[in-house]
């Protein structure tokens, strides 16, 4: 069962209006779509988007004229609302990363502690699994992938020990991999030295490589700005550091106003204007509290940013 993170947070974060049309950017199991259809009106609109053929088939059993899901990724979402006549929104939730059901289905390849093929594609109509991906790649790829998206220090002996183990046999279960890891990690730590499971990092790094997860980030934020109404809200929930630091240096980015002199007396409302300023951040980053963890582990390292559109000029 999935337990949406930060749900009512996320939900009131969102401000919504009851006749206003808003995006889920990613709906999962739908817990956080299920809320906001809850405050909309008669005349609201929520739509939906995801990447897992599954959740789609989730989506589709929600059975409310003020509700649409579209499968794939939140890259193309101003394309596929303009093909729906929709130019602006009031307010898009990205909860980004992996589902519960996407992690404990065994299919799906995404957990180092369950026995399955090797696949981590969230869209498994696509694209290669990460089993075809090992088979061919270059040590120094799969060291710059493990380095990068995966923050881990040993990337260069993982890479090493995955280039020599797949000489010997094809990788093509998760828990071949994770052990392949945790050899090298083991050997490696220091003496006394506590940290998660030696492959979370080899597993994030390769799950965000396969699913270009941070170029679709990337490519999505631009546009919700573009389509977000005065007052329309952005909030992101983000699962690891990558996603986060993305996220508040492009809200911030969008939020400043230093390319106008200090000190130059305009009114809120012409500073707005001369700017290029788009967004206002709205309070400090939230986490979840302690009970939630305690009821939910994997919302430990989420972190929800907030901003609001302010203008359409500039």
């Amino acid at each position: 069962m999935h337990i949406p993170v930060l749900l009512h947070e996320a939900v009131n974060a969102l401000a919504i209006k009851p006749d206003g049309i808003y995006v889920d950017g990613t709906f999962g199991r739908g817990g956080h779509s299920r809320l906001i259809l809850s405050r909309l009106g008669e005349k609201g609109q929520l739509i939906a988007f995801d990447k897992d053929p599954v959740a789609v088939l989730s989506g589709k059993t929600i059975e409310d004229e003020r509700f649409c899901i579209k499968h794939g990724g939140f890259s193309r979402m101003q394309q596929r609302l303009q093909q729906m006549g929709i130019a602006r929104i009031d307010g898009v939730l990205l909860d980004l990363g992996v589902s519960s059901p996407q992690l404990e289905e065994v299919s799906r390849g995404f957990s180092f502690r369950l026995a399955g093929p090797l696949d981590m594609r969230m869209d498994t109509s696509r694209g290669k699994t990460a089993t075809e991906w090992l088979a061919s790649v270059a040590e120094d790829q799969l060291e710059k992938v493990i380095k990068e998206y995966g923050e881990e220090r040993y990337a260069r002996q993982i890479a090493r020990a995955v280039i020599m183990a797949r000489a010997r046999q094809p990788i093509v279960t998760t828990l071949q991999l994770a052990e392949i890891v945790a050899t090298v990690v083991r050997a490696r730590q220091r003496q006394g030295e506590t940290m998660r499971h030696p492959a979370t990092r080899t597993f994030q790094a390769i799950r965000i490589y396969l699913n270009q997860e941070l170029e679709e980030l990337s490519s999505v934020l631009p546009q919700c700005v573009e389509l977000l109404n005065p007052g329309g809200r952005l909030v992101v929930i983000s699962f690891h550091s990558l996603e986060d630091r993305m996220v508040k240096q492009f809200m911030r980015a969008a939020a400043s106003t230093d390319e106008l002199p200090r000190g130059v007396p305009l009114r809120e409302k012409d500073l707005q204007r001369f700017s290029k300023q788009k967004l206002k951040l709205v309070g400090k980053a939230i986490r979840p509290g302690k009970n939630e963890v305690t009821e939910n582990v994997r919302a430990r390292s989420a972190v929800m940013r907030v901003a609001e559109r302010i203008t359409l000029n500039g």
